[in-house]
């Protein structure tokens, strides 16, 4: 195998420089990584090559595959690791894709099985089952509601703790927790409500968002001062979230399992999730083609923390329109072959199930 300049590559030739003797060495490198994330040695690997060769013609390969740039050594006496070039290389070239076990597909069946006219809800549980299933922190990217309202109403929780409901025209639901202004009662609550149903019907939320900015201030008079400060919460509400999808994060705590040992990265990527930066960018990443994408390592620039991989696929409307997206992040060392087919199956039958509502 010749040693040539790994930036002069591309995957083809990288994989054309691999005989097969160099191609089971770093296959078994990496799977080892992925099962346990941990390096592997020369010795250890000469067990288990089908081939019957030396410990140190294996070490030799391995350092070929290192200058190559497909693998890392962590410390000059341990074995090695994939690099970043190692596990894109093995995903996009040599990875076996598994289907979708029965158990699996079972679960998420069951997920999107119920008959639920909230959106968000359906597809919290979908996040859920997710992370459930692949161990990972889940993402789901919801769609935007484009239908007009039909009836806004605000339902006390606690002292500072208020849920606006939104019910649409084509039976859609989206209910909102928020902090109201202090002091509300169940009556400013009502007349807030009853304000706002006056001025939404036929009306989208984008449509009504715009007409409030308009119309707030000559119909103040209207209102009561605790009404009219919730009516202006409501609108800081929609202005907030309501016009642009929304991500769903969970299993958070399932980075902690998966990477105990590195607890600062973990921190910087429960910062990055819980600020949940980027969410346009995260939808403009499927929107370059169809099917599950992945990134690893430095690749994903969602986030902060290099050392995450990102298993995203589209989901579409009717009209065949990518409208959200559903996805797994994790440590590096994510079983690919098993979350592809998880996240691609769940992405097409959000699709279906949501191209199947009214509106």
């Amino acid at each position: 195998m010749s040693r040539k300049p790994v930036r002069d590559m591309n995957q083809e030739t990288l994989l054309s420089e691999l005989n097969d003797r160099s191609r089971e060495v770093f296959r078994r490198v990496v799977q080892a990584y992925l099962e346990t994330g941990e390096p592997i040695g020369s010795r250890t690997l000469t067990r288990e090559l089908s081939e019957k060769v030396s410990a140190a013609t294996v070490r030799n390969v391995m350092q070929d595959l290192e200058l190559l740039g497909l693998l890392d050594s962590p410390h000059v006496s341990a074995g090695r690791l994939p690099s970043q070039l190692g596990l894109r290389l093995f995903v996009d070239g040599m990875m076996e894709i598994d289907n979708v076990t029965p158990t699996d597909r079972a679960a998420i069946d069951q997920t999107l099985g119920n008959d639920d006219p909230d959106t968000g809800m359906l597809l919290d549980r979908v996040s859920t089952t997710l992370s459930s299933l692949t161990h990972g922190a889940s993402l789901v990217l919801m769609p935007k509601h484009e239908a007009p309202i039909r009836h806004i109403e605000f339902v006390s929780l606690a002292q500072d703790r208020a849920l606006v409901i939104l019910v649409f025209a084509d039976g859609h639901v989206e209910n909102r927790i928020f902090t109201p202004p202090p002091g509300q009662t169940p009556s400013s609550m009502r007349e807030a409500a009853n304000f706002l149903n006056a001025m939404a019907e036929g009306k989208t939320v984008a449509e009504l968002r715009s007409f409030m900015a308009r119309e707030i201030a000559a119909r103040r008079r209207e209102l009561d001062v605790l009404a009219a400060e919730l009516v202006d919460s409501g609108l800081a509400l929609w202005d907030n979230e309501a016009s642009d999808p929304r991500l769903i994060v969970r299993g958070r705590a399932n980075l902690l399992d998966s990477e105990a040992a590195d607890l600062d990265r973990i921190r910087v990527l429960f910062d990055d999730l819980e600020r949940k930066r980027d969410i346009v960018e995260f939808l403009e990443l499927t929107e370059e083609g169809d099917g599950v994408r992945i990134f690893i390592g430095s690749e994903n620039k969602l986030f902060s923390l290099s050392g995450s991989a990102l298993v995203v696929s589209p989901y579409m409307n009717a009209d065949r329109k990518i409208v959200g997206a559903v996805g797994v992040i994790g440590p590096t060392r994510l079983n690919y072959g098993r979350i592809v087919p998880i996240v691609d199956y769940t992405a097409q039958l959000v699709g279906r199930v949501l191209s199947g509502r009214k509106g």
